[in-house]
């Protein structure tokens, strides 16, 4: 039976980072074409319009991407030895990062329709699927992930890093507090990073329309997005769940990270921010 195709939150996400590598000035935040090899898109893909008219919304995908993977590897350099990712999509940090993958069990989370089509793209493509490299197929309506990471060989008590990007929008408050609490059963000295959205007051004037046109096309796609969160009241859940040493990472963090003395005026849209904290 041929698996369905990814949902398109995970193609578009893709794309977008292979279109930074082909479209944007050099040096690349982060250079990842992984997707764009498994998907193999139309002739013309770059003049769609999610492509053409979203350079803003591309950059955060681009900053994102790359924060989480500096996050992981400063970590693994620090001995950690599971990596899960939580909402995985067509993320590639196994394929363009062999040999420090290598040192690591990698979960990744997401629906079962998404990472069946993952993985044979991945084989088709002579990518492989290493043993250390673990796909958990999770029914986010009906089964626990947590459970299911359990299942899947994760080690409780050892430390981890676990990333959740692209994820809350979709949650309601009630199972995004859940979610951290489960966090904080993992061994201490994990880590997590979470990415979470401001309400769309808080953004920059100029991207709010953007802001409005994407809150239209979920709702019609029938993924409408639910939770966004001013940056105090993620600190307080965070709190309230239990975790310790808590930071957030704003878009102007982003910006002085990876997009200085850029000649092409590369910069990520408003809206999105990170929670890191430790067990």
């Amino acid at each position: 039976m041929i698996a369905q195709q990814p949902d398109n939150t995970a193609l578009r996400t893709a794309l977008w980072r292979a279109l930074h590598v082909q479209a944007d000035d050099k040096p690349s935040i982060i250079n990842d074409e992984i997707g764009f090899n498994l998907i193999k898109p139309e002739k013309d893909w770059q003049e769609r319009p999610d492509m053409k008219y979203t350079k803003r919304l591309r950059a955060s995908i681009v900053a994102r991407a790359r924060f989480v993977e500096d996050l992981v590897k400063e970590q693994i350099g620090k001995g950690v030895k599971q990596y899960v990712l939580l909402g995985a999509g067509l993320d590639s940090f196994a394929q363009r990062n062999a040999t420090l993958s290598s040192q690591v069990d990698i979960y990744e989370i997401d629906q079962p329709d998404t990472l069946a089509w993952k993985e044979i793209k991945l084989l088709e493509n002579g990518y492989g699927i290493p043993g250390n490299l673990h796909f958990v197929p999770v029914d986010f309506e009906n089964r626990s992930w947590w459970d299911e990471l359990l299942n899947s060989g994760f080690d409780i008590h050892k430390k981890a890093i676990i990333s959740c990007a692209g994820v809350t929008l979709y949650l309601t408050k009630s199972a995004i507090v859940d979610t951290l609490k489960k966090m904080t059963s993992l061994a201490s000295g994990s880590t997590i990073v979470i990415a979470f959205y401001l309400p769309i007051d808080q953004l920059e004037e100029e991207d709010q329309p953007m802001q409005e046109v994407a809150n239209k096309g979920a709702e019609a796609s029938g993924t409408p997005f639910v939770s966004f969160f001013t940056v105090g009241e993620v600190i307080k859940l965070a709190r309230e769940a239990g975790l310790k040493q808590i930071q957030t990472i704003s878009t102007k963090d982003m910006t002085d990270m990876y997009f200085k003395d850029r000649s092409d005026n590369l910069a990520p849209a408003s809206g999105e921010f990170f929670l890191v904290a430790e067990i």
